[in-house]
C-alpha cells in the first residue's frame, strides 16, 4: 500500500511540473530594441559589461535552455526584468545620478554582481580581480 501512495505522489508531482509549464510570463524571454548605450570609454570596457552585466542589464539578453522550463523560468524571468529596471545599458539615460553609478562600483567591487546564483550557468561572467578593476574604472569614466 505504501508504495503505491509513493507512486500517486510521483505521478502527481511529475503532472503538476508539466501543467505549470503552460503558465506564460508576460513578454517571456523576448529582447526590446537597443534605444541607446552610454558612452562608452573603450571596447574593452563594454566588452567586460556585456560578458558579466547584460543578460540583466540590457535589452540583450541570452535566454539559455533553462530559462524556458518553469519554475525556473519565472525565476530568470524576474531577476532579468528587474535588473533591466534597476540598470539598463541598452536604454540609457544621461540624467543617471552620480550615487547610481558609484553603486555599481560597490556591487561590482563587492562581489554582490554578477549575483552568486548567476555564475555557475554563466562561468565566463566571473572576473578576475584585475576584470573587476578594469571594469569599475571603465564603467566611471564612460557614466560620468
Amino acid at each position: 500500500m505504501k508504495k503505491k501512495a509513493i507512486l500517486w505522489v510521483l505521478i502527481g508531482l511529475v503532472a503538476m511540473g508539466l501543467l505549470i509549464q503552460l503558465i506564460p510570463l508576460p513578454g517571456r524571454n523576448n529582447n526590446p530594441p537597443v534605444v541607446s548605450e552610454p558612452p562608452w570609454d573603450s571596447p574593452q570596457t563594454r566588452a567586460l559589461a556585456k560578458r558579466a552585466c547584460f543578460d540583466c542589464h540590457s535589452n540583450e539578453t541570452v535566454w539559455l535552455w533553462y530559462s524556458y522550463v518553469a519554475p525556473v523560468s519565472w525565476l530568470v524571468y524576474n531577476d532579468t526584468m528587474g535588473g533591466r529596471r534597476r540598470l539598463n545599458f541598452s536604454d540609457w539615460n544621461t540624467t543617471r545620478s552620480q550615487r547610481e553609478i558609484g553603486d555599481i562600483s560597490e556591487v561590482i567591487q563587492g562581489g554582490r554582481m554578477p549575483p552568486a546564483i548567476y555564475l555557475p550557468m554563466h562561468p565566463s561572467a566571473q572576473l578576475t580581480a584585475a576584470e573587476k578593476q578594469l571594469l569599475i574604472t571603465g564603467l566611471n569614466n564612460s557614466l560620468h
